[in-house]
Formats: structure tokens, sequence, C-alpha cells
């Protein structure tokens, strides 16, 4: 198994890397996320800052700070006590907070982690944009295999609904999933919206 998802990884990679117009394909991606009754709903929600080949996220992340409409919560990679990846997670009230960390991706600086008022736990969370290597258009995700998505969410609420995006060429007719590996509510592109299987499919 372990084989067969890194041979989806290479061709999601490749997929991913070769799509063109990324800022305009990735502007229909978020404006079609923005629609969802989900985050229309949300008062708190979890967006991610794209690196490399990823969905584009940085401008609308930008304007919905700026809007204060709702809570806009940040992933950073940091560990548990136990030395396992985690992610930790920022309340975000202005882009100026982030600086490149891991990867080059924004963050908050790490001498602010954990800062009172700032620190974010998962249960607060409504809605949560994950990003992913590759989908299917039954929910299933593949991540870059460090785990620090399955590991957050599986302890958000039961209700938090889990929002995967990626361009339509990252999507595969079934993503390998591992006992702990976790499904989306929906898989959003620029062509549709893919009604995912959940976190139940898989329990």
């Amino acid at each position: 198994m372990h084989e067969l998802k890194n041979r989806q990884r290479r061709h999601a990679y490749k997929a991913r890397n070769n799509q063109d117009d990324k800022d305009a394909v990735s502007q229909l991606i978020c404006a079609r996320l923005m629609a969802h009754p989900a985050y229309q709903h949300a008062k708190t929600v979890m967006w991610y800052s794209h690196c490399r080949s990823e969905v584009r996220t940085q401008a609308v992340l930008s304007d919905e700070v700026a809007a204060g409409q709702r809570i806009i919560v940040m992933p950073y990679c940091t560990e548990d006590e136990q030395g396992q990846a985690q992610l930790g997670l920022w309340r975000l009230d202005d882009m100026t907070e982030l600086v490149p960390g891991m990867w080059g991706i924004l963050e908050p600086p790490k001498s602010r982690w954990g800062e009172p008022g700032k620190a974010v736990v998962a249960e607060q969370i409504d809605c949560i944009i994950v990003p992913g290597v590759a989908f299917d258009r039954n929910g299933g995700r593949l991540g870059n295999g460090a785990g620090y998505y399955d590991r957050l969410l599986n302890c958000v609420r039961a209700d938090a609904v889990l929002l995967g995006v990626c361009f339509e060429a990252q999507l595969l007719e079934q993503v390998v999933m591992d006992a702990h590996d976790v499904a989306m509510d929906a898989v959003i592109t620029e062509h549709a919206l893919y009604a995912g299987k959940g976190r139940q499919f898989f329990r």
C-alpha cells in the first residue's frame, strides 16, 4: 500500500505542477468554496497558506482577514510532547503576523507560538479548508505523508465540515486510504463540487 500511495503522489504532484493559470484557476476554486453553505454559516474557519504548486489561497485569505466577518485560523507545523508531528492553530487577525516558516509556508513566528488570545483549540473550528496532493470524488484524500492534517482532523468536532480543495487535474479514480486517513465532506475544484462521504465512511 505504501508504494501505491507513493505512485499516486508522484502522479498527482506532476499534474499539480503542470496546472496552467494557477492564479486564475485558484480564484475559481476559492469562489466556489466560499459559496458553500458550510463556509457561509461558519463562525470560525481554518484556512491554509499555499506552498509550491498548491491551490493558491493567499489573496483570498488576505481579503477574508481584512473583512473580519469570521474568525480565521491558520495552522503551523510543530510537535506534540512526544515529538510527533502536529499542527498548531493560530487566530489570524492581520497578515503581517505571519512569516515564512517550514518549507517557506507563512506561519506565526516561533516566538509567539502559544501566545494568550492567539492559540486556538481544534474543537472551536466550524469549517476546515484542507489542501492535499490528490483527492477522489468520494472525499478520499492523499496528503504529503507526514500526517499533520490526519491527526488534526481526528480531533475536530463531529459537525465541523471538511472541505478539500484541489485542481481538477489532481483528482484520482480512488485514493488509497489507510485506517487513520480522514475523508472530506466535499472536494472542490474549478469544475465542480463533489460530495464526499466524510469521516464516517472509513470508521
